[in-house]
């Protein structure tokens, strides 16, 4: 069985912006600087749920050092889900303390959240911490953290696939497109995502 590089979602995509052959380049580019970087180390890998899952499969698969995986889950909470005021659902598994940590994650646009995490998992005393993200939007920062690793930037439109979701919905599209924006209500002043 061969998995179909554009699935049939017919009226919710208006145009592919990154492909699933731009994706993978990107991943195994950071898979081997990260490599490169933690050579004769171990390394765990802490992955943020939901979206960062594909992301992590695909990396970990990319990085030629031994891993481990564990996850971190998170919801945000308050009248602003994007205010980075967050309550943990999903702690890890096992210690990170004295061990070299990587954190990755699917996309980081103002920080808020991704600052959070680190704040959270530095306060356990890893040997190291870095981060790795696959998207970024840094014209949308607003706290200034260390990123290591990213891969590829995006523009400020409503995207699905490659762990990007709308409504829960469409993570598993193997390449990211812009979401059809009758879909959404376009005279919303936030976007679906910000609210």
């Amino acid at each position: 069985m061969s998995i179909p590089e554009v699935p049939d979602v017919s009226g919710l995509v208006t145009e592919v912006l990154l492909t699933a052959g731009q994706i993978q380049t990107t991943v195994r580019d950071l898979g081997a600087r990260i490599s490169a970087d933690y050579a004769g180390r171990e390394l765990s890998l802490v992955s943020i749920l939901k979206g960062g899952t594909f992301f992590l499969v695909d990396l970990a698969r990319a990085i030629e050092v031994p891993v481990t995986i564990d996850f971190f889950g998170i919801s945000s909470y308050g009248a602003d889900r994007h205010s980075g005021v967050v309550r943990i659902t999903k702690d890890l598994d096992e210690s990170i303390e004295g061990r070299d940590v990587l954190l990755v994650e699917d996309i980081v646009d103002t920080g808020l959240t991704l600052g959070y995490i680190r704040r959270a998992l530095e306060a356990r005393g890893p040997a190291s911490l870095r981060t790795c993200v696959l998207f970024d939007r840094p014209y949308r920062r607003i706290v200034d953290l260390p990123v290591e690793y990213r891969g590829l930037e995006l523009p400020d439109l409503f995207v699905v696939g490659y762990g990007l979701d709308w409504q829960q919905k469409y993570r598993n599209l193997p390449y990211v497109g812009v979401l059809n924006p009758e879909l959404y209500d376009p005279s919303r002043t936030r976007m679906p995502w910000q609210a």
